[in-house]
């Protein structure tokens, strides 16, 4: 029990480490934890101390590893069928049906042919060349369905046609490929034709069983589920007890118990609360712990070493080549046959080829079964490796994230002024669009509404955000809706939030950001964190909204002094102030003279106001300009506008005590005004 332990600690903290560390690179978690597998093997730990590892890992210590790991497979299994929902299919069919067909069919032909070549001198004729053939095939003719699903959302591309399509297709493909490994696996284990024919009746029997009878008895589930509104314990246990029961049925026909797991999953309710809920209880667990021990168990069968000539490195070169011409080219060709553009069937055939977690079942199922010799255990492993290394960025090549943020619009004419708000939060939605409708200019006006979902990269099946997208949003668009605005809706995946945020902006041509704020994880100012990022480094004008209150703006100061940011901070209040009828109040500190304090115009302010607006400027002066803005903020203002100068202190300073104290020290609402200062050359803040 103690090296058990000892193993299971070095293997969740290498998986963890090389996770994140590949989710970095923006590659899915999995490769990380493929290849934390392969370094804990005999190809790289055992070869670099060998003593080390025997004495870590000792064959009679495997056993339980397997075990262990095979319980994860059947979870995981059943969460790959959990997610395959038919409704993927409604109105996509076709284009899902023949896709899939090709991109089975095309690499299954391609694997039976290769495995002509490899099977005289790899196997030496110890391993039946039908069973090896048909190995093959399958091998060649898997999609990692989680994976690829993961890979589609962190790139935003779920909602798009390609997106859309991509999903339904592999869900065929998923179904498709696992019946021909079962059939595979029949074959391979049947003692002749009679058997054969036994095991696929007995297989097809328990098919029709679970959707005629488990499935409708199943459904009583989802009405349990939405009386109680949660999933009991009492749910789970009945979902656990059907998953167990189909996989001892699989195992029991000949086939494999994955195969049933696989199936049981297929046929659980699809209400998307119920699986949501269900997934949230299984998958954590599944893939932090248990997973990364079955691409351990995997590693420790995969010897690299055994590659010990370059004609077998030619050999796994082939391997490699052949499995992305027949997943990758037979999948691009029948996608473009069914109407899809080049660019779209290309990164279709791309994100079709990746083999990821599912390969490696696939291929431990026949090395289980001796259909496989480890030879070309390690070459499969390395082809299963590369295509899912090479999926992201090459789809990032076939499609920039620069079209992905742009969708199918047309550019932002240049007439049209165009305000961004990205929200984080569904509470503060209403009261962003109030703002950016009142900063709006006078003329047409374009209002995009972002959502950004922080990816989760622990999940390999899909990102649960705190809120829902469709929920964060809706408040602003029923906002939008009672006051008759326009309001364009995107929702992306995001790693990098300021970053995403600001190629956002770059890609609508926005030319006003307004941003709500919510206390940083990091920094407690207000213009720190991501919102400091973006008023940094946009190229917009940008806005953060402080909230303190709800109420109609009846008196807005203005404090003011001649820098770019403060013109700004003037040109917006005077829009507010034309909008909604409110008191403008402009604050211009000179320095103390004498004491005193003076009530007048002057004429640099003045200076900066148009014709038509004649609001109260207040002159004082003072040694200090923020306790000034601060004393006069205390005398009835609902909402202060200032540019985010240093003079006001409103630059982030980890140094000064007194940051941002006009934010702190103020009960009205803060409105704090950045200007672009890229159209401002040189420099002008000051």
């Amino acid at each position: 029990m103690h090296l058990l332990l000892i193993q299971l600690g070095l293997i969740l903290g290498l998986s963890r480490l090389l996770g994140g560390l590949f989710g970095r690179l923006r590659q899915p978690y999995v490769v990380g934890e493929m290849v934390a597998g392969i370094l804990l093997g005999p190809s790289v730990f055992g070869a670099v101390a060998p003593a080390v590892h025997a004495g870590l890992f000792p064959e009679e210590s495997l056993p339980a590893l397997h075990t262990l790991s095979q319980a994860g497979l059947l979870l995981f299994m059943f969460l790959v069928g959990l997610e395959l929902d038919p409704a993927l299919l409604r109105g996509r069919m076709r284009a899902a049906v023949v896709t899939s067909l090709v991109s089975i069919l095309a690499p299954f032909v391609l694997g039976v042919g290769l495995a002509f070549y490899l099977h005289p001198y790899l196997t030496d004729g110890a391993i039946p060349f039908a069973g090896f053939a048909l190995f093959m095939g399958a091998a060649m003719s898997v999609t990692a369905f989680p994976v690829l699903s993961r890979i589609l959302a962190e790139r935003n591309l779920l909602r798009t046609r390609v997106g859309v399509v991509t999903v339904a297709c592999a869900a065929v493909d998923d179904v498709s490929a696992w019946l021909i490994l079962a059939g595979v696996v029949a074959f391979v284990q049947a003692d002749g034709a009679g058997t054969l024919l036994l095991t696929l009746a007995g297989v097809g029997l328990f098919a029709v069983v679970l959707l005629r009878v488990v499935h409708p008895m199943l459904r009583h589930l989802e009405a349990y589920y939405h009386n109680r509104g949660r999933l009991t314990q009492e749910v789970l246990g009945v979902a656990l007890l059907t998953l167990l029961g189909g996989a001892a049925v699989t195992e029991w026909l000949g086939v494999h118990a994955l195969f049933g797991a696989f199936l049981v999953g297929t046929v659980m309710p699809k209400d998307r609360g119920f699986v949501r809920e269900l997934r949230a209880k299984l998958e954590d667990v599944t893939v932090v712990l248990l997973l990364p021990l079955f691409f351990v168990y995997a590693g420790l069968h995969t010897e690299i070493g055994l590659l010990d000539g370059w004609t077998l490195w030619l050999d796994a070169l082939l391997i490699l080549l052949v499995a992305i011409i027949g997943k990758f080219g037979g999948s691009a060709v029948a996608a473009r046959a069914t109407g899809l553009s080049w660019r779209d069937a290309s990164a279709l055939g791309v994100l079709m080829n990746t083999r990821g977690l599912m390969e490696l079942v696939i291929l431990s199922i026949g090395l289980e079964l001796g259909v496989i010799p480890p030879v070309l255990f390690a070459m499969m492993v390395l082809m299963a490796l590369a295509t899912t290394l090479m999926t992201t960025p090459v789809l990032g090549w076939i499609y920039p994230m620069r079209l992905i943020r742009q969708g199918t619009e047309d550019g932002t004419a240049a007439e049209v002024y165009t305000v961004l708000i990205p929200v984080s939060l569904p509470s503060s939605g209403r009261e962003l669009l109030r703002v950016a409708s009142v900063l709006a200019p006078p003329g047409p006006t374009r209002y995009y509404a972002l959502h950004l979902v922080r990816a989760r990269d622990q999940s390999l099946f899909s990102v649960r955000p705190e809120h829902p997208p469709h929920e964060v949003l809706q408040p602003l668009r029923e906002a939008a809706n009672l006051h008759d605005i326009e309001v364009r809706a995107l929702t992306f995946v995001s790693r990098t939030l300021s970053e995403d945020l600001l190629a956002t902006a770059e890609a609508k041509g926005a030319d006003l950001i307004v941003m709500g704020w919510h206390k940083p994880v990091v920094s407690r100012s207000v213009l720190g964190g991501m919102t400091g990022e973006v008023m940094r480094a946009a190229r917009a004008d940008v806005v953060v909204y402080v909230a303190r209150g709800f109420e109609a703006w009846q008196h807005i100061l203005v404090p003011y002094h001649e820098g770019v940011h403060d013109r700004g901070a003037l040109e917006m209040a005077q829009r507010i102030a034309a909008r909604t009828g409110a008191r403008l109040t402009v604050l211009y500190v000179t320095s103390l003279q004498g004491g005193g304090t003076a009530s007048h115009p002057t004429p640099s302010p003045a200076s900066r106001l148009s014709n038509t607006e004649t609001p109260w400027i207040k002159t004082l002066e003072h040694d200090d300009p923020v306790e000034a803005a601060v004393e006069e903020a205390r005398l009835g203002y609902d909402l202060i506008v200032v540019g985010a100068d240093e003079r006001w202190e409103m630059e982030p300073s980890p140094f000064s005590l007194r940051h941002e104290r006009l934010a702190t020290a103020s009960t009205a609402s803060l409105l704090i005004v950045r200007k672009n200062l890229t159209a401002n050359q040189p420099d002008q803040r000051k």
